[in-house]
């Protein structure tokens, strides 16, 4: 089987850094095609594929976020040339005829709650996914939590059935704003082989 070299691995992983500040480059919307179109590729259960996103990119769509964004990461998020609200679609289980099976439809309209669940989990691991596309493709992340999430639903969802789950800054970063590396839990640690 083959692998990612370790300049690949240190691009993605080792040496890739959550960043704050950003460079005045842009990003261009063949950039974020690219980026969906790796990301959209990763597993999810039963092919679900919950996640949605909205790139904010223009300045009116920045003013529509801002009010909703919690202390610091007011400046961060309005400096970063894209805002990506990823997003989750609790009805889901409406497009598993195309993208699964039909029958499968059934196994989320008997409990909300196993829907929201499954929803939620895998629009999380998707967004897990397009930080490491981002990566990939030599953008820069600043994922964060620091907003409220009612405000922005009612700001960009307003009558669908998505919920925002949480912001992605991209750009490219600038370096100078970075802190030393935080400590990351060793194997040991953190892990168990049973």
């Amino acid at each position: 089987m083959n692998r990612l070299d370790d300049d690949a691995l240190d691009l993605v992983f080792r040496e890739a850094r959550t960043h704050s500040r950003w460079s005045g480059r842009s990003v261009d919307d063949v950039t974020l095609r690219a980026l969906w179109d790796l990301a959209r590729m990763g597993p999810t259960s039963a092919n679900c594929s919950p996640m949605r996103v909205v790139f904010v990119k223009s300045d009116k769509a920045k003013a529509r976020l801002k009010p909703h964004l919690s202390g610091s990461n007011d400046e961060q998020t309005m400096a970063a040339p894209v805002v990506a609200i990823l997003a989750y679609d609790t009805a889901f289980h409406e497009h598993l005829p195309r993208l699964f099976m039909a029958e499968a439809v059934a196994w989320f309209t008997a409990s909300e709650e196993v829907a929201h669940v499954t929803a939620f989990r895998n629009g999380t691991l998707q967004g897990a996914y397009l930080i490491v596309a981002a990566r990939a493709l030599g953008l820069d992340c600043g994922p964060m939590s620091g907003f409220d999430n009612a405000g922005v639903d009612r700001a960009f969802f307003a009558g669908t059935t998505l919920r925002s789950n949480f912001l992605l800054n991209l750009g490219y970063g600038d370096a100078s704003g970075l802190e030393p590396r935080a400590y990351r839990f060793a194997f040991e640690e953190a892990c168990e082989i049973a």
